[in-house]
């Protein structure tokens, strides 16, 4: 068959099975992206069905996948809604540091990996995945929650310190000397640090040069913007998440409201293409022989990702039900960890790290939207209030759904 047919018949049927997929998790209420992960390992290297001709194809449409998803995230906040809440929420980060990269280090000193993996798997535990819990929060309606900007300040925090995390960890890998290890930690940062000076100091004059009342030219303009600055920050080793979450909060008024409507049917396309791609380049075959120790650091961590968001959110003010939605919310691990896995594998640090990596990420990928949804009530259950406290704190009211400082920009709820 010519290889162009096989491709539209690969990707169409892939593109199919992805919407009854979604139909599918619609009817129940439930997120369509364990579903979709589930699909991709179907479709990968020894699966049931693997891909041939589309695989390039889709490997670039997972890229885009999470760049699209950080861009709409980012279109929800204001660039000085997110210095004041970078402020304010940093101690937070250093307690997300520290609960959730400490078990990935020290699982690899007890498997006798060094302490080169050790720093690798710390990175794997410590990162959530921007990429689900974005698409998470606008599943299941939460972005103009109270409890939404203490979770997008972690995020945003992690993706940071990807800009100081990746440059130490490449530099260990492949064993250069301090001075240029330095160097290339001074380009990382210098890049992140200007281009959220740009982002926040002339984020008006980007929006008045990308405005237009055609939609086709606004399309265009955002969306060739988006991808020459995330590529551009991917190249000067600065995460692409970072560079186009910063480019959705330049984008104000009017501009911002109408990218939002016109991205929202292609976010939402990558999306799905990204997970399935996760899941490709998973061999089945590899799981079972790091599964236990994989499900009892994803057990851990699991627990420390929801300690961390319940910290930061009560720290934030927010009632006890978003404070365990916050923890909730924050289990999936996704991109960044595979990313920073598969640094290590290319270097030959250690055989045992990709699979151990690979099964961690797939069991938390599934387990973060369930986590997202059901802690909170699950919490509610086990922990009843005391007959003589306060009900109001803890009950659904509109003020446990109202957004807050740094609030949601109003034409984008919805």
């Amino acid at each position: 068959m010519h290889s162009s047919a096989l491709f539209l018949i690969e990707f169409g049927a892939v593109i199919l099975g992805l919407g009854l997929l979604g139909r599918l998790a619609g009817r129940f209420q439930f997120s369509p992206i364990p579903l979709y992960l589930l699909a991709g390992l179907a479709f990968g290297e020894g699966g049931l069905l693997p891909l041939g001709a589309s695989e390039e194809f889709v490997a670039i449409g997972a890229e885009i996948g999470v760049v699209l998803l950080l861009l709409m995230l980012g279109l929800e906040y204001s660039a000085s809604d997110l210095v004041s809440n970078l402020k304010t929420q940093y101690p937070a980060g250093l307690v997300d540091a520290t609960l959730n990269a400490l078990p990935g280090a020290a699982m690899a000193l007890l498997l006798g990996w060094g302490p080169v993996a050790a720093v690798v798997l710390a990175g794997v535990t410590w990162i959530s995945s921007s990429g689900v819990i974005a698409k998470v929060l606008r599943d299941f309606g939460r972005l103009g929650n109270r409890e939404t900007p203490v979770i997008l300040s972690i995020l945003v925090l992690e993706d940071l310190a990807m800009a100081v995390y990746l440059p130490i960890v490449t530099a260990l890998l492949a064993g250069v000397g301090l001075a240029a290890g330095s160097v290339t930690l001074a380009i990382a940062l210098g890049v992140a640090g200007l281009v959220l000076f740009v982002a926040v100091r002339f984020g008006r004059h980007i929006s008045r040069f990308v405005s237009s009342d055609d939609p086709e030219k606004l399309l265009l303009v955002v969306l060739g913007l988006t991808l020459l600055v995330a590529g551009i920050a991917q190249q000067l080793q600065v995460s692409a998440a970072v560079g186009a979450f910063l480019v959705g909060i330049a984008l104000t008024g009017s501009v911002a409201e109408g990218t939002h409507n016109l991205l929202s049917p292609l976010r939402d396309l990558f999306a799905a293409v990204f997970f399935v791609f996760f899941g490709l380049h998973t061999d089945p075959a590899s799981i079972p022989p790091v599964l236990l120790p994989a499900l009892a650091l994803a057990i851990v961590t699991t627990c420390t990702k929801i300690a961390t968001g319940y910290w930061a959110a009560r720290r934030a003010g927010i009632s006890v039900k978003g404070r365990w939605r916050a923890g909730g919310t924050l289990v999936a691990r996704g991109e960044f960890s595979i990313v920073i896995a598969g640094l290590a594998v290319t270097a030959g640090i250690e055989p045992s790290l990709g699979p151990m990596a690979t099964a961690y990420v797939l069991i938390l990928v599934i387990i973060g939207p369930l986590t997202a949804r059901y802690t909170e009530p699950l919490a509610r259950r086990l922990i009843r209030p005391k007959p003589a406290a306060a009900p109001a704190a803890d009950t659904d009211t509109p003020a446990d759904t109202a957004p807050t400082e740094p609030k949601a920009r109003e034409t984008q709820r919805g």
